[in-house]
């Protein structure tokens, strides 16, 4: 078979697998339009033409079913088995190029506090969520977060691009993507190393315990640890040791000015999801940093969440997810007051 023919067949198997994940993330049939505008999200460009092309095979495959008059399509069990089992090297960097994307689509501005800001968007069973929301207070009251702004949705609702499921409540907050993308739109550019869980003493971030790096992994590193239940975000608040999520970042020295003036800006605009930050070419948390760069640990914007989930709340975490526009976010404690 020649080269340009095998080339050919993976893009339409990779377009394939993106079609089934935006399937797999709507609880309602979607159609063509609608995938064509989430596909160029993700980086792709296929006309409506081209998705009702790739659908109409996807149906003889049986991963899709047409429902309906119009194109509107679900996924079929078939089509979920088919995203589990996609080739590795389809899922590996993803979660690197999630942080990518999402950083390029965030649009905030902070003078006058409008635009884009990414999100992760966490789902919780409906009966369990006043409780959740409880059992988040250490964490926002500590800091131990990235904003305090987050907004919420019931079933049938929508957080960004993201639909609530039956039977749950929707929670999102912001993510530590923000500072990437304010820090691109300056023109400073940020390495994305690896997302972990940061050891705190006495209420001072220690080292890094454990860690997944974003190039090697499908996954956001937080869903990873929070289903293990890897933390302890709620000792962290309340009695200064503890573990909880945080992200390391590189960024090039010369920056570093404008770089203070933009977190500045950030903090704000109520967000402040930088930790620390290091000195020249020196270690931070334990972590070696290359020459003339200086390490960045930001909190990770899970760790409310993660709160929760210690005490034993079911909760099904996308980190990474969307982008909502800041004017639709609410302060925490607003949310808690809500009857």
């Amino acid at each position: 078979m020649p080269m340009n023919q095998i080339f050919n067949l993976e893009e339409i198997e990779k377009k394939i697998l993106l079609i089934l994940r935006i399937l797999q993330e709507s609880p309602e049939p979607v159609g063509a339009r609608i995938i064509a505008r989430r596909m160029q999200d993700h980086g792709i460009t296929l006309s409506e033409r081209g998705v009702r092309y790739h659908m109409k095979l996807m149906d003889e495959r049986g991963l899709t079913r047409l429902v309906g008059r119009h194109d509107g399509r679900t996924i079929t069990q078939q089509g979920v088995e088919e995203i589990a089992h996609a080739r590795v090297r389809d899922k590996i960097g993803l979660s690197i190029s999630r942080i990518e994307i999402l950083a390029y689509r965030t649009s905030l501005d902070l003078d006058r506090r409008q635009g884009l800001v990414p999100m992760n968007v966490s789902f919780f069973p409906k009966k369990a969520f006043k409780k959740a929301l409880e059992l988040m207070k250490p964490a926002f009251s500590a800091g131990i977060r990235v904003s305090e702004l987050v907004a919420c949705a019931e079933e049938g609702e929508r957080l960004g691009e993201v639909t609530v499921p039956g039977g749950y409540v929707g929670f999102a907050t912001v993510c530590s993507i923000v500072v990437n993308g304010i820090l691109l739109k300056s023109g400073i550019p940020m390495d994305s190393k690896f997302g972990g869980i940061l050891q705190v003493r006495r209420g001072q971030p220690l080292r890094f315990i454990e860690l997944i790096h974003y190039s090697g992994s499908s996954l956001d590193p937080s869903e990873v640890f929070i289903r293990g239940r890897m933390t302890s975000v709620k000792e962290a608040a309340q009695r200064g040791e503890g573990k909880i999520l945080a992200n390391f970042r590189e960024i090039p020295v010369p920056a570093l000015p404008l770089v203070a003036e933009l977190i500045t800006k950030l903090k704000n605009a109520g967000i402040d999801g930088v930790l620390s930050i290091g000195e020249i070419g020196e270690p931070i948390c334990q972590i070696p940093v290359d020459m003339n760069r200086v390490g960045m640990i930001l909190y990770g914007g899970l760790n409310p969440v993660a709160c929760a989930r210690e005490a034993g709340i079911d909760v099904e975490n996308r980190a990474m997810s969307t982008v909502m526009d800041y004017q639709e976010l609410r302060d925490f404690r607003e949310i808690c007051e809500k009857p």
